[in-house]
């Protein structure tokens, strides 16, 4: 059913010189101004449901009281008005004057069609579809059933298209991306809509299918763009690009948004894409160029509204961060936390739609990252009072992430300055924290497979409805080519057809569902016993430790204990990091041990020596390795082969290349053996089992069974005659 649009242009004018001035005003480029829109049927009767109105990536979908669209936009902004029923209207605005669009039958036949088209009583589709966008961000249960009785509706092909388009929309918003693109999908296969394509890609891209988000958006960029589209095509591009760490395209992919965003003055694409730009250099090394980007987006940030502000000094600021620039890190942090606390106390009615953004600028956050400034840069005194008010603050705010890490730096940074008594303190408000995130973390995986399950129930009757709908049509046919079946036979057959799929299908569903509880259930004892074994592992290690450094102040070497303290905390601030980690980068645990045998070394310098050699051939950061892992063995190395051998020993670490898949980690020494050392135990350690050794034997086993044997450890005797221990550990990518 095809439908004649028209657009009438009328200026309400009071007096010419009223119009004058408005004139000066409107046509001054970059200016913005409001418009007032009005969408009628042949009857003049106004149409206001599910009208979406669009510029500059702004979207308007609710009229005022009289039922006229206000938007604002500049001169040469291109507005587009779309309905289900009709073809979407493009104009370019030349002013502020009042924009009205006539939708008119051109079949004369069909008359009846106009009031079907916007009429409630006969057609319930547009009610469904209003309904369903306006439940779209508040209840997503209510929104789908809404669209499930819309496609329950008769629909035409531009219909079918903006219901598949909305259903998207709805997960999209929901972040359930692989249901928005099947669906994006479905949409733009029944019509091609631009904007469809575009949106498909970016939920492609946030299912981090970069490769296949990139083709969609090459795709929708051969054809006709309007400007605002073209931007978010380049963007897009330019984000994928630099996903993948093709940074040349990304930034030529961004450079090319930006002359269309400044060409067309839309400032907060201008503003955005400066900052990419600048991630670009940055990511490619040149520091100087990105500095000179970002500062420019603090700039254009400064001048729009303070939520862009807090929002780019906040990606600043981390960018100084990175390059340990911790003073103007510091100096930006405080700016936006001035700015914070004014909006907080003027009550802003500030909204920012996206949550991620919005939790990354609280008082809390911003508090914390300005005490952390001030620990890297070894500032403890000054980092207490920030950190404590984070701590203030994210209590008050019910955010106990931000609260249990302000905790943990708190006990740091009172261990730095020799404050024992407060460190200790701190230290034990972070481990209750840390087990009431663990109870939230298990609360909230709860939350998720329930709100999965209904997510998927629904998606499978809206399948189920479109798939009733086609075969419906099918038995239709089928009737009139078998029409000398009987009636009560096909309906025999229909209900033992339904009966045996319906029976497959339960089976193949409890079947699934037990597997996945079972795999679920699997998973999640696994995840407690890691927890519990790293809880076991700390406290031992530091056990350890502090008998070290009790060792030095026995004989009154003050100054060995004061430096082996110095380096033993800096050693247990990475321990702590990475305690609540299954697996980190080789390269950072190759860093704890040297630190750690270092340590060790220190103590029982005429002990033995020792040497940590490594295959340059190695790409290091391609392999992981769960913390603390090799520091037991090393310690048994030290401790009960070593430190017992009369002359002096060695003790050598090496991580070789086996194949393109593997590495070899072996430790070596040339120590008493396993076997004497196990002579010259006393009683009382004989009563005592290893509880580094024991634990690290359970942590493999377990960590093998979670990812598929990634590593093997063998432990042999270097000599025939029992002297010397030789440790075997192979770690896959």
């Amino acid at each position: 059913m095809s439908k004649k649009i028209y657009i009438f242009l009328f200026i309400l004018l009071c007096n010419v010189k009223v119009a004058v001035a408005q004139a000066n005003i409107v046509y001054q480029k970059g200016v913005e101004f409001s418009v007032r829109i009005t969408v009628v049927d042949n009857n003049q009767r106004k149409i206001t449901k599910n009208i979406d109105i669009s510029i500059n990536g702004r979207t308007y979908t609710l009229p005022d009281a009289t039922g006229r669209f206000i938007v604002k936009g500049k001169v040469d902004d291109e507005i587009s008005v779309s309905h289900p029923d009709f073809e979407t209207v493009y104009y370019r605005l030349t002013s502020s004057e009042d924009i009205k669009i006539i939708i008119k039958d051109n079949d004369k036949t069909s008359s009846k069609f106009k009031v079907k088209s916007f009429s409630k009583r006969t057609d319930n589709y547009l009610q469904y579809l209003d309904s369903a966008n306006f439940y779209k961000k508040k209840d997503i249960e209510k929104s789908l059933s809404f669209i499930e009785k819309a496609l329950e509706n008769k629909q035409s092909k531009k219909r079918s298209a903006a219901t598949y388009k909305t259903l998207a929309d709805v997960y999209f918003h929901w972040k359930q991306y692989d249901l928005a693109s099947y669906n994006y999908k479905l949409s733009y296969q029944i019509k091609e809509i631009n904007a469809t394509k575009i949106k498909l890609a970016e939920a492609q891209f946030l299912q981090k299918k970069y490769e296949e988000s990139i083709k969609s958006f090459q795709e929708v960029s051969q054809k006709g763009l309007r400007n605002y589209e073209r931007i978010q095509v380049f963007e897009g591009l330019g984000d994928a690009f630099f996903a993948i760490k093709r940074f040349n395209e990304a930034n030529k992919n961004y450079q090319n948004a930006l002359q269309i965003a400044q060409k067309n003055l839309v400032i907060p694409k201008i503003t955005d894409l400066n900052s990419k730009i600048a991630d670009v250099f940055a990511a490619k090394g040149n520091i100087n160029e990105a500095d000179s980007l970002f500062q420019n987006s603090l700039n254009l940030a400064d001048k729009e509204n303070l939520g862009r502000s807090l929002l780019q000094q906040e990606k600043v600021a981390d960018f100084y961060n990175s390059n340990n620039r911790f003073d103007d890190e510091i100096k930006l942090r405080k700016k936006s936390l001035e700015k914070a606390e004014e909006d907080k106390k003027a009550n802003s009615k500030r909204k920012i739609n996206n949550k991620d953004i919005k939790d990354s600028i609280t008082t809390q956050k911003i508090n914390y990252k300005i005490g952390n400034a001030y620990i890297l840069k070894e500032d403890y005194k000054s980092a207490i009072p920030f950190l404590e008010k984070s701590k203030k603050d994210a209590n008050k705010n019910k955010d106990i992430v931000v609260e249990k890490d302000a905790t943990r730096k708190l006990s740091e940074v009172f261990a730095n300055i020799g404050n024992e008594e407060k460190a200790l303190e701190s230290y034990k408000e972070y481990v209750a924290l840390v087990d009431t995130l663990y109870i939230r973390k298990e609360q909230e995986i709860q939350r998720v497979k329930r709100f999965s399950k209904t997510i998927a129930d629904n998606q499978n009757r809206i399948t189920s409805l479109e798939k009733d709908k086609e075969l419906t049509q099918s038995k239709i046919s089928l009737a009139y080519v078998d029409q000398q079946l009987s009636e009560e036979s096909n309906r025999k057959q229909r209900i033992l057809i339904y009966s045996l799929f319906g029976g497959i299908i339960l089976l193949i569903l409890l079947a699934y569902f037990m597997y996945r509880n079972n795999k679920q259930q699997k998973l999640a004892n696994n995840l407690l016993a890691l927890k519990s074994m790293r809880s076991q592992m700390n406290p031992h290690f530091i056990f350890n430790a502090l008998n070290s450094v009790n060792s030095f102040i026995a004989v009154n070497d003050e100054r060995n204990a004061n430096r082996y303290l110095s380096e033993f905390s800096v050693l247990m601030r990475s321990v702590l990091e990475n305690s609540d980690e299954d697996f980190i980068p080789l390269t950072k645990e190759i860093e704890l041990l040297e630190l750690y045998v270092k340590l060790e070394h220190n103590r029982f310098k005429d002990k033995f020596d020792y040497q940590i050699k490594v295959d340059e051939s190695i790409h290091l950061e391609q392999f992981s390795i769960p913390p603390m892992l090799l520091q037991p063995y090393i310690e048994n190395a030290i401790w009960h082969g070593l430190r017992y051998k009369k002359e002096k020993g060695n003790l050598e670490i090496s991580i070789n290349k086996k194949d393109d898949e593997t590495v070899a980690i072996s430790i070596i020494d040339d120590g008493i053996g396993r076997k004497k050392s196990q002579e010259i135990k006393t009683k009382n350690q004989l009563k005592q089992k290893s509880k580094g050794m024991s634990t690290i034997k359970n942590r493999i086993a377990i960590l093998n069974d979670m990812y598929k044997e990634r590593v093997t450890v063998k432990v042999t005797d270097v000599k025939e005659n029992g002297e010397g221990t030789k440790v075997e550990l192979q770690l896959k990518k």
